[in-house]
Parts: structure tokens; sequence; C-alpha cells
């Protein structure tokens, strides 16, 4: 009988209990490596980790707070803010299928190539606009496309009802609600809102899922009221436009002024433009040529030039003047009428606009006269209505003038003016010479104090020698409106070119006061660059302010102080 051998190795308890302990051991280790790890994350480096968290899901959104509406004097808006979206893009993960592409640039209204060519731009940027603007209707079938990386951002987009009509005054905004033209320059502080922001969660591809905190409450800004009546404005412009076109001027603006408050009821400008096409706003016409653009204010000028002779004590508007052969030398010059007009009292001298007499009569007097008359109703001076580019004008001082620029000075040559600066002349001299500071906003407590700068006595009498401008001997009977008496002056000026004043350029212009029983309105017509033979200031700049003070006197419903003149 053989040995038979085993194949089994007896394992002893100390083998058995080494290889435990092993075990035992890395489990240990591996619990302390997870406390050590969980305390790390926990606890140590738990803030910097939260904020690494956060930043790639909670995100700060602005809450867009929508601009103040700017309204006439009515309440009728003429600036309002409308919400709008902006389409925008991660470039990182923007990644349309074909389909989708193509109804994009259809809804977007560009070609493909030219978002694929926006979203190379973009690359290295977690934002990038593909257009802003859009109508919400839009934006919600845009958002329906489901395209990642493809987002909505809300916002508002400023709208101007009136257009061209109110579009000088209230100027314009940029694609970011911030005024640049304008009114909207002039109040952005006031009219635009603050911003708000809200702390969201979002996923990986940028969805809101969460509403964390509100981190800013949006706040709208606040509503401007205008001393504008737009029903007034559309009355200038409509009348304006259709002389411009009637006369063959080049450009022209109208202002219709408040004589008791200054406030600012209508101005406007043509060529005018329509603010809410912003590309099309490049070429010049948006400024307000009502306050930018200087110009010679010719025979207008010649109702201070008599206030100031009359303030010398000198002289009555009973005096007389001759005026023969039509024609006077000064300083070697020759300054002439357009015809011989003979003797001529004060009153004719306005009535014919007679630069020979309004010489003699100025030439007669210290220079100062003139000079402080012209400078105390606000020539050479800023409005103060606080529109963004308004320039100052200007005349040199009466020092360093010579017999011939005083002269002319007297007739409105060597002397430049705003269309506000003149207006507000000339409400100064219908309010009893009491100068009211102009406003584009309306004035709602008591009348607004004003400065004496012209004797009241004066004052009435220039305007009773105004009155016959527009009668039958005078240079402005088309600019009489039937019903009611009227009180102004015309102005026929020579444009400077290159060589000096051009024989077939002039500007015309007529500025009137009505009712002249009781006066509550100035309105000035300014026609730039009149191309043709009809071009003297009663036969072009008059009747386009009949037409337009006559609407507004019965816009008004303002009595009629002349109803003889009815049945003539």
């Amino acid at each position: 009988m053989g040995v038979r051998y085993s194949n089994t190795v007896e394992r002893t308890p100390s083998a058995f209990n080494w290889r435990l302990k092993i075990v035992i051991f890395a489990l240990i280790v591996i619990t302390l490596g997870l406390i050590t790890r969980l305390v790390d994350l926990t606890v140590i480096n738990r803030r910097f980790l939260q904020n690494q968290g956060n930043a790639r899901t909670i995100r700060n959104i602005i809450i867009p707070g929508h601009r103040g509406m700017i309204l006439d004097r009515y309440n009728k808006p003429l600036a309002i803010s409308t919400p709008v979206n902006s389409v925008w893009i991660d470039p990182s993960i923007f990644n349309p299928d074909l389909l989708q592409l193509r109804a994009l640039s259809r809804l977007l209204h560009t070609s493909t190539k030219m978002i694929q060519m926006q979203r190379l731009r973009g690359l290295g940027k977690e934002f990038f606009y593909l257009k802003r603007g859009v109508n919400p209707t839009l934006g919600m079938e845009i958002k329906s496309l489901k395209i990642p990386g493809l987002f909505l951002q809300n916002e508002y987009h400023r709208y101007y009802p009136e257009g061209p009509v109110t579009a000088h005054v209230i100027g314009l905004c940029n694609v970011d609600d911030q005024g640049q033209e304008g009114l909207e320059l002039a109040y952005n502080d006031w009219l635009e809102g603050r911003s708000g922001l809200q702390q969201v969660i979002k996923d990986r591809l940028g969805h809101i899922i969460a509403d964390v905190r509100s981190v800013r409450e949006s706040k709208p800004g606040g509503n401007l009221q205008l001393s504008i009546d737009k029903r007034i404005q559309y009355i200038a412009y409509r009348e304006l436009k259709a002389g411009i076109k009637k006369y063959k001027a080049d450009s022209g603006s109208v202002v219709v002024l408040d004589i008791r408050t200054g406030e600012i009821l209508a101005m406007v400008n043509w060529p005018s433009y329509n603010p809410n096409d912003r590309l099309k706003v490049q070429d010049g016409r948006s400024r307000n040529r009502a306050l930018t653009d200087l110009f010679e204010p010719g025979s207008t000028i010649k109702s201070f030039s008599m206030a100031s002779v009359l303030a010398s004590g000198k002289f009555s508007p009973t005096n007389q003047i001759d005026t023969s052969p039509g024609w006077i030398i000064v300083a070697g010059k020759r300054i002439m009428d357009e015809h011989n007009n003979g003797v001529l009292n004060l009153t004719e001298i306005l009535q014919t606009s007679s630069n020979v007499g309004m010489s003699k009569l100025v030439l007669s007097l210290p220079s100062e006269n003139l000079w402080n008359m012209l400078h105390d109703v606000g020539f050479g001076q800023i409005t103060q209505s606080g529109f963004p580019g308004e320039r100052m004008g200007g005349f040199p001082h009466f020092k360093i003038w010579n017999p011939f620029v005083l002269a002319t000075l007297s007739f409105g040559y060597g002397i430049s003016v705003t269309a506000l600066q003149l207006a507000q002349a000339y409400a100064t001299l219908a309010n009893g010479g009491i100068k009211v500071p102009v406003t584009f906003l309306k004035v709602t407590d008591s009348l607004p104090p004003g400065q004496p700068v012209l004797d009241p006595v004066i004052s009435q009498e220039i305007l009773d020698m105004l009155e016959s401008v527009l009668t039958k001997g005078g240079t402005a009977p088309l600019a009489r409106v039937p019903g009611y008496r009227v009180t102004g002056k015309t102005g026929t000026v020579r444009i400077v070119g290159p060589q000096g004043y051009e024989k077939h350029r002039h500007n015309s212009i007529f500025i009137g006061i009505a009712p002249a029983s009781h006066p509550r309105l100035v309105v000035e017509v300014v026609l730039h660059d009149l191309d043709g033979y009809l071009y003297y200031g009663g036969y072009t700049a008059g009747p386009v302010f009949s037409h337009i003070m006559g609407s507004i006197l019965h816009l008004l419903n303002l009595q009629p102080d002349d109803l003889t003149s009815l049945h003539q």
C-alpha cells in the first residue's frame, strides 16, 4: 500500500489575521481620505467651490427700466418706449441645424452666411448680438425655433408718434435708449430709467431654471411735459413745408411763442427727418435750425433800432425824415432804398422799411444807444432754453463800430441771430417791454417773472407803428389775418457768398404778433435761400405767416379784434 500526499496547504490563523488587517487598514485609509476630502470640500474650500459653482450656474440678468414719456402740453405722447427683444447668441454653443438656420435667417431678414459670419466674429465671447429691437411677436417665433445658444433679451425701443413733425425738438435716442439729440439729450438724466438686476440659475444651455433673488429693482424714468402743442406744431410744419415748395426755398424755420409765459408752442424746420428710422438720420437734417443756424435778420431788426431812437427822447413817431433821393453815402459807401420815398415820418419809415430813413435816425445818436437796446432784448446771448447746441449769435461791440457799420446794423446787416432769439425779442416788445425766459417746458405755476428791458410806452408805440406794415402802403399786406389786428415786420436779406453778398440769393423773414389789441402770440417764419425772383419777405414769408397765425387763432378760439376786415 503506497503513501498518499495531500495538495492542500494548511492555512494558519496568523496568515489570515495578517491579510484581514491589510484589508481593514486599506478601508480605514480610504475612509479617512474620504472624510478628509469631504472636510476639504465642505469646510476648508467650501466658499471657493461654491463661488465656482455659482459662476457656472448663477447669473445676473438685467431687468430694463423703461424711459419716461415725452408729452405735449395736453399730455399727448410725443415719445414713448415700447418693449422689444434683442436676439443674441453664445457663439461657443450656438449650433443650429440647416433648417433652423434658414428659418432664423428668414425671420431676421438676413442671409445664413451673414449669421455664420456673426458667429465667427463672436467666437471667444459669451455674448454677441445678432439683431436688436425685434418686435416681441417676432421674438416669440425666433424663440420657438429652440436653437441651442440662441437667446432673447427684453429691452425698450423709443418710438415717436409724430415722426418728422416734432423731430427737431424731441430729438432721438440711440439703440441703447440713451438720448442723442434734442430734448431727449437735454433731459436724459430725468427721462432714463434705472435698470434692475435679477439673480437667476441657468443650466448649461443658458436656460433660466429658477429665480434666486432681486439684486436691484428697476425704476422707470420720469415723464416730461413740454410746452409744445402738437396741433400747432403740425399746422406750422404743414404750412412751412408748403411755403418752401411754393417759393423754392432751400430750408426754413417757424417759431411760435406764447408772449405771456415764454412757452414755445411750436418749433419746426424743413427739411426734416423721421426719427423712427435711425439709419437715415446721418445727412445733417437732424439739427434744429431754429437754434443752431445763424442768419442776418435784415429789416426785422428795425423795430429795435426804432425803439432805441424813441428811447433817446429826441424823436416821436410823427417826426419827419427826408429820405430823398433814395440813397445816402456813409463813410464812402452807398446805402439805398428800393424807391425814393421822399419825406417820411417814423411810422412810415417802418411801414416802407426805409434803410435810408433808419440809418439817418441811428446815425444822429450815440452808437451805444443801439448796442444797448439790441443787447437788452437778448441778441448776442443764449436764450437759456436749455436746448443742446443752441448758438448765441453775435454782433461787434459799439466801441469798434464806424458810421457805416452803425448804419448797416440799424437795418439788420452785420449782426447774426437765431430764429428763437428774434422771436423772443419780439415777444419782449409785445409784452410791454418785459423779457420773459423762453422754455420748452409747460408752465404749470404762476406766470414766470420777467425782466423789464424796454419802456412799456415805447414798446406800445412800436407795436402801433408796426401795424402799418400790413396796410396797403406797407411791405406785408399779404400777412394780414382776416378778423384780427396783426402787427409785424418783414425782412429780406442778401446771403453772403465767397465774393460777398450775392445778388440773387436771399433769406425771407416775417415775424408778427396777434391779436394786436391784446398780444398773445408771436409767429416767426424764416425762409432760407429762395431760388427765384419772388423773394421779398412780405410776399413769401408773409403769406406763410398768415396761414399759420390764422389757423392758430381759430384753434385757440381767440376773440377777433378787427371784425371790419372780414367784410373787406
